[in-house]
């Protein structure tokens, strides 16, 4: 219940104070500057929201501050700490946007291009517009400033600075992407800029991208320098070294540098194969062809390189080589499948290619088999070698005969790679065979073969042929992974006794039954609450009864004790302390407690896990794609 009020009072507070920042904005634009923001009826705008948004957050902002000073619990609240640092996001953000625009036109001016050759968004505004929209949201930014910062002098609990401290660790990762992200941009348009016109001095055409690049870098450098640095010196901080969100940003970045940097090699590939092939291209239309994708891949390159190195010390420094060993698994993976369905393609490719120039009388230099046999070689140039590369260390753990190899082998991410890769292949070939089976049947049934039938039938051959390599070939890895594995771990639960306490009610035949469903080999023995076996036991099961009211000998039993949970009455299990205060609560108020399951995350929430951090990658891959189109949307319009 004080979840849902936090939420509405904060949520409003924060909607309400940017209608009034902005209504400020607008109002003082409007007295200032006639040109743009003139008008009675941006005056009207101006105080409505003003007039509106300033009672509305007064009332829930000074509720907040008022609950917040008596309460300790709304004080160290993670929504009071997100809305902290999500108002200094809405307000710094747009001092750097203005601060940008004012650079950018002053750039373009200095230049001799005009106002209008600066970024779309930036060529109506004037310095009074830009100083008035900074002024109005410093303003604001100082004062939440000093309630955080007075908020971290007053926190006590370790609980609640942990909140605060999850939350300013996200608000630094933003500022860092945002502040690498148009450090990014703006290299790649400076680069686009020295593709565009090769060899020629700056001219009048064009000349706006280097400018707006500029303007770029002299933000964002500055930005992303300066947050990354407090983000590095925080490290001496356990807590902020082994954040799992930093992790993520780091994988994040890394694989979107190598995937961006792999993709633009492939494009540069491709066309100088082709040109060399006997492309018609003129060299400065050939220069431009391959400038898009090396001004894209080379920042992307160096955020690789610089953040796959960061990726690589944050591993290493892991002491459980286990866990460092699986850390490594989710680069290499990602990075084995998709280097593996490049090289499917590329050899597809290059077999259909070899099949038109056997089956048909078609010149070897045409645009048509030029172009297949361009994009069969870049695909193989760089998809071959980055498969092998990720795919042959993981084969070699995998096949270590090790507690290592055993751990790689049981992988889920391995599981993962196999069963998807067998995935496609089963689907892939299937839909390959269906279209194969149809041919030949029409032929039969209609004895027309038509001018390229023996040309689709080879194709559709070669395809299903690779489908059926692929499959067999890692569905023999799987094997081989079972085989070793079935083996170890066999041995293992041999040389594992469990001792199993009998409570009554089934409880033997029901944990006897589970063993016997996971196909276990461990030594089982019974015995009773009041009998005390001889032997060394490495686990001991009970009833969760029976745990609560065991014998002496029991509780000072040295093993693994497993406690299988039960309905005992009055007895409710809980997964953590704030579960516990959620029962009292409830049995102080008379109501129902219904049993707590106490189970930890299941398969599907790492599945889950691993489609979201897919979705993050594709997320960045959006976000550059769309800066980047901005940024040309308002150089070329």
């Amino acid at each position: 219940m004080k979840s849902i009020r936090r939420l509405y009072f904060y949520l409003v507070a924060i909607i309400s104070i940017e209608i009034v920042v902005w209504g400020l904005v607008g109002l003082l634009r409007s007295i200032v500057d006639d040109t743009v923001s003139g008008g009675a009826d941006a005056l009207a705008q101006a105080l409505a929201l003003i007039l509106v948004g300033v009672p509305i957050f007064l009332v829930h902002w000074l509720w907040a501050q008022r609950v917040s000073a008596r309460d300790e619990e709304e004080k160290s609240a993670t929504l009071r700490a997100v809305f902290l640092y999500a108002i200094l996001l809405a307000t710094l953000i747009p001092v750097i946007q203005n601060l940008l625009s004012f650079i950018d036109r002053s750039l373009v001016e200095v230049s001799g291009l005009g106002v209008g050759r600066a970024f779309a968004s930036f060529r109506e505004q004037t310095l009074a517009d830009n100083l008035i929209a900074i002024i109005m949201n410093l303003i604001v930014a100082s004062y939440f400033w000093n309630v955080l910062r007075n908020e971290w002098v007053t926190l006590t609990a370790p609980l609640a600075g942990e909140n605060f401290s999850e939350v300013r660790r996200l608000s630094r990762y933003i500022w860092m992407l945002y502040g690498l992200l148009m450090t990014a941009i703006g290299a790649q348009q400076i680069l686009r800029f020295l593709f565009y016109i090769p060899g020629d001095v700056l001219g009048e055409m064009g000349r706006e991208v280097v400018v707006n690049g500029t303007a770029l870098l002299v933000i964002g450098t500055p930005v992303w320098i300066y947050i990354w640095r407090v983000i590095q010196d925080s490290l001496t901080d356990p807590a902020e070294k082994g954040s799992t969100l930093r992790l993520g940003i780091l994988y994040i970045l890394a694989l979107g540098g190598v995937v961006t940097v792999l993709t633009t090699s492939a494009m540069v590939v491709d066309s100088i194969i082709t040109q060399l092939l006997g492309g018609d291209a003129a060299f400065r239309e050939f220069v431009r062809e391959i400038g898009g994708p090396i001004s894209v891949g080379v920042p992307l390159g160096m955020i690789w390189a610089y953040y796959g190195y960061w990726l690589n010390r944050h591993i290493e420094s892991v002491s459980d080589k286990v866990r460092e060993a699986g850390m490594k698994r989710i680069y290499n993976y990602i990075l084995a499948f998709i280097g593996l369905v490049v090289s499917f393609v590329g050899v597809a490719i290059l077999l259909a290619f070899i099949i038109d120039m056997t089956t048909s009388k078609a010149f070897l230099m045409g645009d048509e088999n030029r172009s297949g046999l361009a994009a069969a070689i870049s695909s193989l140039v760089v998809g071959l070698p980055l498969w092998l590369r990720t795919w042959r260390p993981m084969q070699t753990e995998a096949s270590a005969q090790d507690d290592l190899g055993d751990h790689a082998r049981r992988s889920v991410l391995r599981k993962t790679y196999l069963y998807l890769t067998l995935f496609a292949s089963v689907i892939g070939g299937m839909a390959t065979a269906v279209g194969l089976v149809y041919q030949i049947i029409k032929f039969v049934l209609t004895g027309n073969a038509g001018s390229d039938f023996l040309n689709t039938l080879l194709n559709l051959i070669q395809v299903l042929f690779l489908f059926s390599m692929v499959l067999v070939y890692h569905l023999r890895v799987l094997r081989e992974d079972g085989a070793s594995t079935a083996d170890a771990l066999a041995e293992k639960q041999n040389q594992f006794n469990v001792l199993i306490v009998d409570s009554g009610n089934g409880f033997v035949d029901t944990v006897k039954a589970a063993l016997t469903k996971s196909d276990s080999k461990v030594q089982i023995t019974v015995t009773t609450p009041t009998e005390k076996p001889e032997g060394n036991f490495s686990a001991i099961i009970v009833s969760g009864a029976l745990a609560v009211n065991a014998p002496e000998w029991i509780r000072s039993f040295n093993g693994s004790r497993l406690i299988v949970e039960d309905e005992a009455a009055g007895v409710y299990w809980n997964q953590d302390a704030g579960q516990a205060a959620q029962v009292v609560q409830s049995l102080a108020e008379g109501q129902d407690v219904r049993p707590q399951s106490a189970k930890g995350s299941s398969a599907w929430m790492y599945v889950i896990y691993i489609f979201a951090a897919l979705f993050a990658l594709q997320l960045l891959f959006f976000l550059l794609a769309l800066g980047i189109s901005l940024v040309s949307s308002g150089i070329y319009n």
